[in-house]
């Protein structure tokens, strides 16, 4: 066998081979060149195949199995031999070796190609070809032919349609339904030719879904389970260059991290290149020459390269990432896998079989290369760990924990020296890191020989490469190995000896003091050496020497009395010991030699090791569930034998000891059932006193513990935190309760600073007092630790330490509340607890009022304590150890009998040690002050939080408001409480319905009108805004503001009129304190919800303050953009003041809308309007306060307000004494202002609240209501008009002088004038004078007025816009008014016609106008008007009337019995250009127009006008008439033959006139020349004249002819030819030569019986053969099958032939010519193809035709006989030059018609 050595595996798969042999395992690998076999135990090759000796590989069987056949050429021959095969990955192994298909033996399978479009993921469809091959899709490249890529049927999951893509499916790929977007025509035909090669090829059945997609499913699925949001949003992001075969240059990208996947994106769109989830990625590869190069494997077998100038970051990043996904598996590398070493797929682990193999390898490499087995095995393995690391049970079980021995043995036996390479070294260190991944791999760290050496050996080594590949693999090794070894430590009794060592701490005198340490040791001065006395010992039995000092013990040592037998004690050992046995005795007497640490390192590193082994086993689950039993290091550390000793370390005052104690400490405790007797070790004695800053770890211990400790009963611990906190007595409450609200490093921040605020008063002078109090406490048990290091701590409890800082502070829940109620530093201070806050607040308010002095005196207390009595003050110390010795005896934990006496004790120490405390003998009105302005800045700032609850302290706040009311010393108190009080009182129904209600039944609001009385009866005019008296002032009237929402408080206020009668007093004082003032105010908005107290109000001249206030504001303030402030700017109070007046205005009134509404006031509202002017009033509803106060404040003359200083002054005065009056006599103006005029209104024409003057000068004014203001001049106007038609009759008659009656007539055109206004500038106004009309109609015959007549005309014109207007207008039948203005008032004329213009536009009006005599009138406009303008208005009014669909047509009937209709059109189409035609002179075919004419016209018009005009006059309703038979004579005209209205004669001499209706004249023509050519002898010169003009006409427009054969006239034409009398053929013959031209109407003839007529017609008009000729010339070159086939039935060639001889032809002038044409049209039929045969079969029997048929005859032929009628204007036009003449010089040119506008130019 031929081994083919450049043969390289590509994939291999370990399979079963089935052979006659039977059944055995083989390494079935897909090469390069081959298929080769291996021997799995050897790696020897077994078989190897050729691709060219392959016929086929193929699966067996339908659907999914394991099996597959091998069909090969054997030798030369064309024998084949199939073996059989078996694996569980048959679907890969068939597709890997299907790659290489185009190599086989026979049938070389090229798979079908499909031109297809791919909707690239730039959202831009490009076009591939897609190759449908046996193992799956090829997507290749058109331009290159390139495979771009491949879609394996293995990995496709099946294929969806889109149901609105044309030709669109979807392959689903890649296991998590990837949707690849494909159209092609040949969609079925792809989609099963895959499903069939699947199928029959790789042993797989591929689906097509049966609910197709739409695109928008598809945008928004593309990702398939990776579409979300949450998949493709990036956590990290790096630029990257990547390197694909797709691009010859490296292309940019970026690369983003997601939780779930990695994404490459497109940096200049940020679309989405591609998407791999992490649990795919296999490996990362690093280059190990470029350090920018990475590859990342995928488990499916992608690779993909880049290259990024942060590579390692990424990686780290990437391996981070792929981890916490889940995959464990992968790992970093320098080394790209071998995938031909993997002996199955990278997505599944191998069998334990393959497991096996690998392991042997690297004991015994079966090649002898073990850097080749090392590479295998890692290939092979995961890098997670050895799979199958247990020996199984079973006969046949492999020794697993021996194989995985010998293969760490094999690995470390290469020690990393120089050999091999880095490459090498780092797979060795990969594989030792998947060894002892698994537990028979980690135990052999234990119990392999020399293992650690080994292993220690070879990573130095390898790190002294500085090889970073080579670094990483060798510490992530370490890290898999480093495995907790705790256990053993624990089961050797370490951790007891470790704690044993820890205590030595206290005998390094050598340490850094830390700052106030000397003062806290030394806070006794009386407990020095003595105190140190500790040891005992003896060397003999029962001796007992002792008590000796440590350094006592040294000199012992040293002298030889002691040694390491003689037995030892002191306290804290649980018995006599040999000194050998005891650690400090051992450790500093036996002990010699060097140190290696000092104590405190020593201690460092001990606590390091007891952290790390307590982090090693956490006390909770991954559920968070508590572990029972606590993890067993943390039982050995909670022990008395080690805890204690753990937390005396905290008294070396060490930082880096304390730090690490209190970490420890916190690591233990964790859910530890000991934690709550933790406090008896003293522990939070110890750790107050440290005076370090690193207290961080300190805070975090103290915040789990310091509530957890048992230290009082449950009962008497209560729900108060500082009740249940260990350092109760230690710390001030507040920072108790900042401990346990806040996080641990925010605790620690307040601890170490120098805070005031609400929630900590805290500061270094506290902390020192505080350890100095501890340190006393402790007395001298400190000393005693560096004598006994193993000294036990008797816990005694603290006295509660009093700190001078907070003497006089309250502090109530959480919060100091001096600090809380500074609202000036402190101004939103957050409150976490509103509720609590409140219902503690109230408790200390009622402590505080029953506050009683102390019942224990210092005598009891020296009693309880058995002190001497009566020799005064005993010192502290004294005291102190008079306390520790009875507390040590009654101590509940000793003496559970002594639990009474223990509090007595306890209690008598606590008061002698705060005996300088404040101690009042009552209540203390400061903290009542306090505790009411808490409550109020809790009621206004958590309002929502509070809502819900009844507030219960109204009987303590009422009792105090009585008190404080009833005080004689109420305004000469130094702490008065009824300012806080009131303000209480209001925060509290502000909050909330209930407490109002609960105030009223408290009889709350009686109790504070009589504070409001006692306060409002002591203010003046020079009282001050800090008065006592003011401020309770605005309380109160901010609680009657809110009581007032109240319904039955309402009522309550009501039945006490004083109230209102001081609220009124308060405003009268408004100058001096406008701020309550302003409350005030309010207080009015608020009552002004009930119709009573609006009346009570205004009874009580509310309404003479509210006013006065509106005039002190100043609006260049508000608008001068500056940063101002009511505290310091008095004119912002006062405008301020001012606003809230407008509102409270507005209220009591009932102006305001919906949600803001009050009880329609009409009195108030009267009042209002009389003093203020209706308008302003009004304005109360709609705009807001700053206008109307501007407006107030400001000039202003406009069509509703005419203010000004001297209406301002006039009102002020009147409003200053109502005031003066109300409040001294109790009595004012009866009306209150309602008829208040001012006398600047009294001169003014006012209609509708509108001063008419002021409007018609402003009249785009923007009105309120203009349809109301409309209709109140039209009221006006109507009230006026008997008036106007009276005097106008007298006038007429008498000639009265229009002064008698004084401003009437101005005053009605100044209406007039106004309603024009309204209506032009007010849209819809106009629809009020809807019923009016005859009113304004009757006003255009007012005579003499002439500016009502005008101002009338312009309403009518004005209104013409709105159709209803018009609608009413001709329902009015009052045209004739108008009508006769044009007539009477010739100013007006061109308005006229204007609004007949408008009006036309009803069918009714036009009708009308015809009775009323309009057309007669406009006719006279039009002819006799010197006015251009007005003319062409007349015309354009003319046009609109005719187009009317009803009246039109008689109005243009009755126009033409005037005017020619030619000027009908010109109206229509350009007026300017009518009035241009009336006036000048023409003659074309269309108009025959002189002087005469027009002279003619104009007098008959003017004659009727005037006559109709007298008529009319006499009497209005007369209607105008025509006689029926009257018409106009134009005597130029008569004579003319006029067909469709175009003079014949004229038309024929310019028969290029281009006609303004071409077809209309066409259809006329020829329904007249038919009619002639059926007629027997018709009118020779008219038959003559009809056929010219046809003739003309179709040779100037041959279009025209287009329209001749469905017009239905060709028929009787063609029958003409046959007409006896010979002038009709002639005539007929003429027309179809000239219709011959067109193709359409050949058409219609050859479908028409059509040459036999014209052979007759030709016979009886021999002069015609020549035209004839030419016609049927042009016919046979357009038509040539049906008129030939007809001039073959009718024998037209030997007619032709005939006439060719001469025969018939003799009496024409020209008969060459006539044959010329005769030659042609034989010519023309012989190129008939169906017929042309026949022709020349005729032909060619013919001797004349011989002579003819070669010879050239175009120089007989003349050109069209018609050419010389293409004469003159080509132009449409009604000014023609032609052959008429114009008296007008200036006569525009005709206008070129087919631009589109029939238009005639002036």
């Amino acid at each position: 066998m031929n081994i083919i050595r450049e043969n390289k595996d590509l994939a291999c798969f370990y399979t079963t081979k089935h052979s006659w042999r039977g059944k055995y395992k083989r390494v079935f690998s897909v090469g390069t060149h081959a298929i080769t076999t291996y021997n799995p135990n050897t790696l020897e090759v077994t078989n190897q195949w050729p691709y060219g000796d392959i016929c086929s590989i193929s699966p067996v069987g339908k659907g999914q199995g394991t099996e597959f056949n091998l069909t090969f050429r054997k030798g030369s021959g064309k024998k084949s031999e199939t073996l059989k095969f078996s694996t569980e990955h048959r679907t890969e192994l068939l597709t890997e070796a299907l790659r290489f298909r185009t190599d086989f033996s026979e049938g070389k399978i090229t798979g079908r190609r499909y031109n297809c479009y791919k909707h690239h993921w730039s959202d831009i469809r490009k076009p591939v070809i897609l190759e449908v091959t046996p193992g799956g899709f090829d997507q290749i490249n058109p331009a290159t032919n390139r495979v771009l890529c491949s879609y394996d049927y293995r990995n496709i999951e099946g294929f969806v349609d889109l149901s609105d893509y044309q030709g669109g499916f979807c392959i689903l790929y890649g296991g998590f339904s990837r949707l690849h977007l494909f159209a092609s025509e040949q969609r079925e035909e792809i989609i099963k030719s895959a499903i069939d090669h699947a199928g029959n090829y790789i042993g797989i059945s591929l689906r097509i879904r049966k609910e197709p997609l739409e695109f928008e499913q598809y945008l928004n699925l593309r990702f398939g389970k990776y579409s979300t949001d949450e998949s493709i949003t990036s956590l990290a992001e790096f630029v990257v260059q990547k390197i694909s075969p797709r691009h010859s240059e490296p292309i940019k990208r970026i690369l983003a991290l997601t939780e779930t996947c990695l994404v490459e994106r497109d940096p200049a769109t940020y679309n989405i290149a591609t998407l791999k989830p992490l649990g795919e990625v296999f490996a990362l590869v690093c280059d190990s020459e470029n350090p920018q190069l990475f590859t990342i494997e995928f488990i499916k077998g992608q690779i993909r390269k880049y290259s990024s100038t942060e590579r390692d970051s990424l990686l780290a990043s990437l391996l981070d990432g792929v981890r916490a996904s889940g995959n464990r598996d992968v790992c970093v590398k320098m080394t790209s896998t071998h995938k031909g070493q993997r002996w199955g797929l990278l997505s599944m682990p191998i069998d334990e079989e393959v497991e096996s193999l690998h392991l042997r390898f690297l004991a015994t490499p079966p090649n002898g290369n073990f850097a080749d087995a090392v590479f295998r095995f890692n290939a092979n393995i995961s890098y997670s760990g050895v799979l199958h690391a247990v020996t199984q049970d079973g006969l046949f079980s492999e020794n697993k924990e021996k194989l995985i021995n010998n293969a760490i043995t094999a690995l470390l036996s290469q020690e990393g020296d120089v050999v091999a390479s880095n490459a090498e070294l780092e797979s060795q260190f990969q594989a030792v890191r998947r060894l002892v991944a698994s537990k028979a791999g980690f135990l052999a760290f234990t119990q392999l020989p020399k293992f650690r050496e080994r292993l220690g050996v070879k990573v130095v080594k390898a790190l002294k490469r500085s090889n970073n590949g080579v670094i990483h693999a060798a510490v992530d090794m370490l890290c898999a190995l480093m495995c907790k070894n705790v256990k053993d430590l624990m089961d050797s009794n370490g951790i007891r000896i470790l704690v044993d060592l820890l205590t030595l701490a206290h005998l390094h005198v050598n340490r850094a003091t830390v700052p106030l340490q000397s003062n806290v040791i030394e806070a006794a001065p009386d407990m020095k050496r003595e105190s140190e006395k500790e040891w005992y010992f003896g060397n003999a039995d029962k001796e007992r020497s002792g008590p000796y000092g440590f350094h006592e013990m040294q000199e012992l040592w040293t002298k030889g009395m002691l040694n390491a037998k003689t037995r030892c004690w002191a306290q804290g050992m649980d018995g006599w010991r040999p000194l050998q046995a005891i650690p400090q005795l051992k450790w500093c007497l036996l002990a010699s030699g060097q140190a290696v640490l000092n104590e405190t390192d020593l201690a460092t590193l001990i606590l390091n090791m007891l952290i790390t082994m307590c982090g090693y086993f956490p006390s909770r689950d991954q559920d968070n569930a508590i572990i029972r039993p606590l993890p067993r290091v943390k039982r050995l550390l909670s022990d008395n034998a080690c805890l204690p000793h753990i937390i005396q370390l905290l008294l070396t005052f060490d930082p880096i000891l304390v730090e690490k104690v209190a970490v420890l400490l916190y690591r233990i405790m964790q859910d530890n059932p000991q934690l709550p007797r933790l406090y008896l070790s003293g522990v939070f004695f110890f750790i107050m006193m440290y005076t370090g800053s690193n207290v961080l770890p300190v805070a975090r211990f103290l915040k789990y513990t310091h509530t957890k400790q048992a230290f009082k009963s449950e009962e008497t611990k209560g729900q108060d935190i500082f009740q249940r906190s260990i350092l109760g007595h230690i710390l001030p409450e507040a920072m108790v309760c900042y401990l346990e609200n806040y996080e641990a490093e925010k605790f620690a921040e307040i601890f170490l600073g120098e805070f005031d605020t609400p929630e900590a008063i805290w500061s270094s002078e506290m902390r020192r007092l505080m350890i100095e109090k501890i340190a006393a406490h402790l007395a001298d048990f400190t000393p005693r630790l560096q004598s006994n290091t193993r000294a036990l701590y008797q816990y005694c409890p603290i006295p509660v330490i009093n700190y001078p800082q907070l003497e006089n502070e309250l502090f109530c829940n959480i919060y100091y509340l001096k600090q809380l109620c500074d609202t000036i530093r402190f101004p939103d201070w957050p409150i976490k607890d509103p509720v609590k806050l409140l219902k503690d607040t109230l408790d200390a308010w009622k402590k505080e009022v029953e506050k009683k002095p102390p019942t224990m005196s210092i005598d009891d207390a020296y009693e309880v304590l058995n002190l001497p009595q009566g020799q005064g003050p005993h010192d502290e110390s004294k005291i102190r150890k008079a306390y520790f010795r009875l507390a040590q005896k009654y101590h509940p934990d000793k003496n559970p009998e002594g639990r009474d006496m223990f509090e007595k004790v306890n209690k008598a120490y606590e008061f002698l040690c705060t005996k300088s405390a404040k101690i009042t003998d009552g209540p203390d009105p400061e903290n009542i002050i306090l505790i009411l302005k808490t409550q109020s800045i809790l009621f206004n700032r958590h309002k929502e939080d509070l809502q819900p609850y009844k507030y219960a302290g109204y009987p303590m706040l009422i009792r105090t408001i009585t008190m404080e009311t009833s005080d004689d010393l109420l305004f000469s108190k130094e702490s008065p409480l009824l300012p806080a009080a009131a303000e209480l009182a209001f925060h509290t129904v502000n909050c909330s319905a209930l407490n109002a209600e609960e105030l009223r039944r408290e009889n709350g609001i009686e109790v504070l009108q009589e504070a409001f009385s006692r306060c409002v009866a002591v203010l003046n005019h020079s009282s001050k805004p800090s008065d006592m008296s003011v401020q309770v002032c605005g309380h109160i009237s901010k609680c009657y503001s809110v009581a007032a929402q109240f319904e039955e408080c309402r009522e309550k206020i009501t039945e006490m009129p004083g109230i209102i009668r001081d609220l009124c007093r308060v405003l009268y004082f408004g100058k001096s304190i406008p701020r309550v003032a302003a409350l005030g105010v309010e207080c009015v908005s608020s009552f002004a919800v009930d119709f009573w107290l609006q009346t009570h109000l205004l009874q009580a001249g509310i309404l003479w303050h509210l006013l006065g206030y509106l005039f002190n504001y100043d609006y260049t303030l508000e608008e001068s953009g500056i940063q101002k402030s009511e505290e310091t700017n008095q004119q912002e109070v006062a405008n301020s003041l001012a606003k809230l007046s407008v509102r409270a205005l507005s209220r009591l009134g009932g102006y305001l809308p919906e949600e803001q509404a009050t009880p329609e006031n009409p009195t108030i509202r009267k009042s209002v309007a009389g003093m203020l002017t209706p308008y302003v009033a009004r304005k109360l509803a709609v705009v807001s306060a700053t206008e109307i106060l501007k407006m107030l404040n400001s000039n202003t003359e406009n069509p509703y307000l005419i203010w000004n200083n001297s209406t301002r002054a006039e009102l002020l005065e009147f409003l200053e004494s109502q005031q003066e009056n109300m409040i001294k006599k109790g009595d004012c103006d009866k009306t209150y202002g309602s008829e208040f005029v001012y006398s600047d209104h009294a001169k003014e024409l006012i209609v509708g609240e509108i001063f008419v003057r002021v409007y018609n000068e402003v009249p785009t004014f923007p009105l309120e209501v203009p349809k109301a203001f409309a209709a109140s001049l039209l009221d006006y106007i109507g009230s006026q008009a008997q008036y106007l038609h009276t005097f106008m009759a007298i006038t007429h008659s008498a000639k009265v002088e229009s002064e008698q009656h004084g401003d009437r007539l101005p005053r009605v055109e100044m209406a007039l004038e106004a309603l024009r206004n309204v209506i032009k500038y007010n849209p819809g106004s106009e629809s009020e004078c809807i019923g009016h009309f005859k009113l304004i109609f009757s006003l255009l015959r007012v005579h003499g007025a002439g500016q009502v007549q005008q101002l009338a005309l312009e309403v009518v014109n004005i209104v013409t816009s709105n159709q209803d207007c018009v609608n009413n207008i001709a329902e009015s039948m009052v045209l004739s008014n108008l009508l006769a203005l044009l007539h009477s008032l010739p100013s007006s004329r061109q308005l006229v016609l204007e609004t007949l213009y408008a009006l036309t536009s009803s069918t009714k009006i036009i009708k009308e106008a015809m009775a009323k005599g309009a057309l007669i009138y406009l006719l006279d406009m039009f002819c006799n008007s010197t006015h251009p303008q007005v003319r062409a208005q007349t015309a354009e009014l003319f046009a609109k009337m005719t187009a009317d669909k009803l009246i039109g047509p008689k109005v243009r009937i009755t126009l033409m019995k005037f005017l020619p209709s030619v000027f009908m059109d010109a109206m229509r189409d350009n007026p300017e250009a009518a009035v241009h035609i009336f006036e000048g002179t023409h003659e074309n075919p269309e108009l025959i127009w002189n002087d005469s004419s027009r002279d003619k016209v104009s007098m008959t018009v003017r004659e009727m006008v005037l006559e109709h005009f007298k008529n009319q006059q006499d009497n209005p309703d007369v209607n105008w008439k025509l006689p029926e038979d009257f018409a106009v004579v134009f005597a130029e005209a008569e004579g003319e033959l006029a067909v469709g209205g175009v003079f014949l004669r004229i038309f024929i001499a310019q028969p290029a006139w281009v006609l303004r209706k071409p077809r209309e004249f066409l259809i006329a023509l020829l329904e007249k020349l038919t009619e002639l050519l059926e007629k027997n002898n018709p009118h020779g010169e008219t038959l003559e004249t009809l056929t010219m003009a046809t003739v003309c006409l179709f040779n100037a427009q041959p279009q025209l002819a287009d329209q001749v054969p469905p017009l239905g006239h060709l028929p009787k034409v063609i029958q003409a030819m046959n007409h006896r009398n010979n002038a009709i053929p002639k005539s007929a013959i003429r027309v179809i030569h000239a219709l011959s031209e067109n193709e359409l109407c050949v058409r219609a003839m050859a479908s028409l019986e059509t040459i036999g007529p014209l052979i007759n017609g030709m016979k009886k008009r021999p002069d015609t053969v020549g035209l004839a000729c030419e016609a049927i010339n042009r016919m046979f070159q357009k038509e040539q099958s049906e008129l030939v086939a007809q001039a073959l039935k009718a024998d037209l060639v030997p007619y032709l032939l005939k006439l060719l001889e001469g025969i018939g032809l003799e009496n024409l002038d020209s008969p060459a010519a006539t044959k010329a044409q005769i030659v042609k049209a034989l010519k023309a039929m012989t190129r008939s193809l169906q017929h042309g045969e026949q022709v020349n079969e005729i032909l060619s029997r013919s001797s004349v035709w011989s002579a003819f048929k070669d010879q050239k005859h175009d120089l007989f032929i003349s050109e069209s006989q018609t050419a010389g009628y293409l004469t003159g204007p080509g132009v449409a036009g009604y000014l023609t030059a032609g052959t008429s003449s114009s008296v007008m010089s200036n006569l525009p040119p005709p206008v070129d018609h087919e631009a589109g506008d029939l238009g005639y130019q002036t």
